[in-house]
C-alpha cells in the first residue's frame, strides 16, 4: 500500500499551506476575538479554487477528489479552524447542488458559489432534531404548481443571517427518512427570517443563527432532486463532512504540536530547556503518536470516499471519532506544556481547543458515530463479512 502523496496532491497541499500561513494565521486571534468573518478572504481562497473543490468544473468547480479536500482542510486549518471548517460547510452546499440539482440550478447558482460572490448555508439541524436528524419537523408544501411554503426552523446554522442562500432539509412527505425533500431558500426569500447570532465557546469567525420559515416561499424549481430523496442526500454529506471535519481537527492540531514543541526547547525551568526532561518527551511522543494515527483514519476514509468503498460510512464514521477526540486531547496536552501561558490568548492554543470541542459534537455526535460503527460491525456479523468489515 502507497502512503505517499501524488505530485499534484502535494502540490494543492503545499498551495493551501502557504495561503493559510500568510491569509489566516495572522488574523485568526483578532477574527476571534471580534467575531468577524472574512468574507474577503474567503474570496480570495475561492480565487484559488477552494470553493468548489470536489464539484464538477461545468460550471467552475475545481473536479479534485475528497483526498484532495481533507489534504486543503487540514491545511487550512492550521492557519485558523473556525475559518476552514466554514468552508468546508460551503465546499458541501455546493457539491450538493452540483451532484444532484437540475441543470437549470447547477448553472444558476454554482457560478457565483465557486467564486464565493455569494455564501452558501448547510440547514438540517433544528431545535428538536439533533441527533436523530430524521425527526426534522421543517415541512415544504406545493402550492399550486409553481412555488412549495415553508414552515419551521433550523438550529445552530453557520453563516445563519449571513449567507446568500440555504440549503434546506425540510418534511414535504410522511414521518419517516423518505419524506424529506431538498431545497434551495436565497437570502431573500419572503418568510426567511433569522435568530439573534448565537454566543458561542468557539468558531467565532463564522456566524451562527437560527434560521427561521414562516410562509417562506420559494419556486419549485428550486427544489434539489426529486420529493423523498432529500435525506438520502443529507447522509451522503455527511460522510463527506465528517472527513473533512476531522481534517479540521488535523489541522488544529498541526499548530497546537508545533507551537508546543517550538516552546518546550526555549522554556527553561531548573535550569534547562523542559524540553530536556523526561516527561515533556513523553508527552510530545504520545502527541505525535496519536496525530499520525488520526491522519492515517482520515486518508483511508477519504481514499474510501473517492474509490466508492461500500464500508465509507464506516470507515467515515470511525475517522471523525477517533481524529476529533484524539486531535482535541493533542491540544489540550500542547495547552498543559505550555503551562500558564497555554491559558492566555495570545499565545493562540486556547482559541484551538475551543475551536475544536465542537468537532465531537458536529456532523454527528461522536456517541452517534460509535454507534454507526457498531451496527456496522453487527451486520457484518449476521452477513458473515466481519473479516471484511475489520
Amino acid at each position: 500500500m502507497d502512503f505517499s502523496l501524488t505530485e499534484d496532491q502535494t502540490a494543492v497541499r503545499d498551495m493551501a499551506r502557504s495561503f493559510a500561513a500568510d491569509n489566516l494565521a495572522p488574523h485568526a486571534g483578532e477574527w476571534d476575538e471580534k467575531a468577524y468573518f472574512p468574507k474577503d478572504v474567503y474570496r480570495e481562497a475561492a480565487a484559488l479554487g477552494l470553493a468548489g473543490i470536489y464539484a464538477g468544473d461545468e460550471h467552475g468547480g475545481s473536479g479534485m477528489g475528497r483526498m484532495e479536500a481533507a489534504l486543503v482542510f487540514e491545511a487550512l486549518a492550521e492557519g485558523c479552524v473556525s475559518t476552514s471548517a466554514f468552508l468546508s460547510i460551503h465546499n458541501m452546499v455546493a457539491w450538493m447542488i452540483d451532484s444532484f440539482g437540475s441543470d437549470e440550478l447547477r448553472a444558476d447558482q454554482l457560478p457565483s458559489l465557486f467564486t464565493m460572490e455569494r455564501f452558501g448555508s448547510y440547514c438540517l439541524t433544528e431545535p428538536g432534531a439533533g441527533s436523530d436528524a430524521a425527526s426534522l419537523k421543517t415541512r415544504a408544501e406545493m402550492r399550486g404548481n409553481a412555488d412549495y411554503v415553508l414552515n419551521g426552523g433550523k438550529a445552530f446554522i453557520s453563516g445563519g443571517g449571513t449567507s446568500d442562500v440555504y440549503l434546506v432539509m425540510a418534511r414535504t412527505g410522511d414521518d419517516s427518512a423518505k419524506g424529506v425533500s431538498a431545497f434551495l431558500v436565497p437570502s431573500d426569500a419572503p418568510g426567511l427570517s433569522f435568530g439573534a447570532q448565537e454566543r458561542k465557546m468557539g468558531w467565532n469567525s463564522q456566524p451562527t443563527a437560527q434560521v427561521l420559515f414562516d410562509d417562506c416561499t420559494i419556486p419549485a424549481r428550486y427544489r434539489i432532486g426529486d420529493e423523498g430523496m432529500g435525506f438520502l442526500f443529507a447522509m451522503k454529506g455527511l460522510d463527506g463532512g465528517r472527513i473533512n471535519i476531522a481534517a479540521c481537527s488535523l489541522g488544529g492540531a498541526t499548530a497546537a504540536i508545533k507551537a508546543a514543541a517550538q516552546y518546550v526547547t526555549e522554556r527553561k525551568q531548573f535550569g534547562k530547556p523542559i524540553a530536556d526532561f523526561q516527561a515533556t518527551q513523553m508527552r510530545l511522543a504520545d502527541m505525535t503518536t496519536n496525530f499520525a494515527a488520526s491522519q492515517m483514519m482520515v486518508y483511508r476514509a477519504a481514499h474510501a470516499l473517492d474509490n466508492n468503498d461500500p464500508l465509507v460510512r464506516q470507515k467515515s464514521a470511525q475517522a471523525k471519532r477517533f481524529a476529533t477526540d484524539t486531535c482535541w486531547q493533542i491540544v489540550d496536552e500542547a495547552l498543559q506544556l505550555h503551562g500558564g501561558y497555554g491559558y492566555i490568548k495570545d499565545y493562540g492554543i486556547e482559541r484551538i481547543l475551543r475551536d475544536l470541542r465542537v468537532h465531537r459534537i458536529l456532523e454527528g455526535t461522536n456517541e452517534i458515530m460509535r454507534l454507526l460503527i457498531a451496527r456496522g460491525i453487527l451486520k457484518a456479523v449476521e452477513d458473515g463479512t466481519l473479516a471484511e468489515a475489520l
